[in-house]
């Protein structure tokens, strides 16, 4: 049985939703793609592809494509599931209960490097407002504090 449908999201666009309880390490559902090329992938990811997943140091999986339903978790900052590597495989796993309802989702862990151009839209009362790997989600809360600071001097 399918334990996720996909539907409008409060979030972003489309969204994966548990259509049943789903117990805490649950593997939800596979994220699949195309195997590329670390040079073919950097090609993607400069032309605005971001649905790539590292899987190896020569290998990564381009998750654009259509029979990728994984592809529709949105990024939250206080996420219910991860992605985790299995093998050559990504795979969503349930990092805590979920309720039937609930819409499914993962940080989508990005790097720093041009965070501002990601802004997130997850709603989570811990939100730092950019959807950024949560080793960076100090970094961002303090960077937004000068940034408030600094509006409120002039």
């Amino acid at each position: 049985m399918a334990l996720v449908c996909f539907r409008a999201s409060d979030i972003h666009g489309t969204g994966a939703f548990a259509k049943a309880d789903i117990v805490a390490g649950t593997w939800v559902v596979e994220y699949t793609g195309e195997r590329i090329s670390k040079d073919e992938s950097l090609c993607r990811c400069e032309a605005g592809n971001e649905f790539i997943f590292s899987l190896d140091d020569d290998w990564d999986l381009d998750g654009s494509v259509s029979w990728n339903r994984a592809r529709y978790l949105n990024h939250s900052c206080e996420p219910n599931c991860e992605a985790e590597r299995v093998g050559k495989r990504i795979w969503i796993i349930a990092q805590r209960n979920i309720r039937a309802g609930e819409e499914l989702t993962f940080n989508y862990g990005y790097r720093l490097e041009d965070y501002r151009e990601h802004p997130c839209r997850c709603g989570a009362t811990g939100c730092v407002g950019y959807m950024v790997a949560p080793q960076f989600h100090e970094h961002v809360k303090w960077q937004g504090g000068l940034a408030n600071e600094a509006r409120q001097e002039t």
